[in-house]
């Protein structure tokens, strides 16, 4: 296999967005800024598991708020802390990597919710991400529907 092989690049990808996942639970889970819990970081972070945990701690506030917008009557509080973390994740990937295709990024996020969340988070999850690519991503949805 080479570099550009795509199971290759997409099992990197798939470890970068385990790493940033497990950083992005830490964060909450332990109540420490983003930037004090990368500085403790032993092992150097790969440049875009840094962008994407980086990124939601910035946008979190703006990505809840969109969260807790589309998810009827489920308040952010009240989701379990990893699936807020895939879902915060995720819904930054699909609102500021416009590279990467919208079923891409909700898949990954499906398959991080069956590894490491309960049986039924990967269906909420799901739902709730698609809803967030449908505003966030409006005229890409229209093409992918063609």
């Amino acid at each position: 296999m080479t570099s550009s092989d795509p199971l290759v690049a997409g099992s990197q990808r798939r470890q970068v967005r385990e790493r940033a996942l497990g950083l992005l639970y830490e964060a909450e889970t332990k109540g420490v800024d983003m930037a004090e819990l990368l500085a403790a970081q032993e092992l150097p972070l790969d440049p875009y598991a840094h962008t994407l945990v980086t990124g939601v701690a910035y946008h979190q506030g703006d990505i809840d708020a969109l969260l807790e917008e589309l998810s009827d009557r489920w308040p952010v509080s009240r989701m379990p802390a990893l699936d807020r973390a895939i879902l915060r994740m995720a819904s930054f990937e699909l609102s500021h990597s416009t590279d990467i295709p919208i079923a891409v990024i909700i898949n990954e996020a499906v398959e991080l919710a069956h590894d490491y969340s309960t049986p039924s988070s990967a269906g909420f999850i799901n739902g709730l991400l698609s809803q967030v690519a449908t505003m966030v991503r409006p005229s890409e949805g229209e093409q992918e529907d063609e």
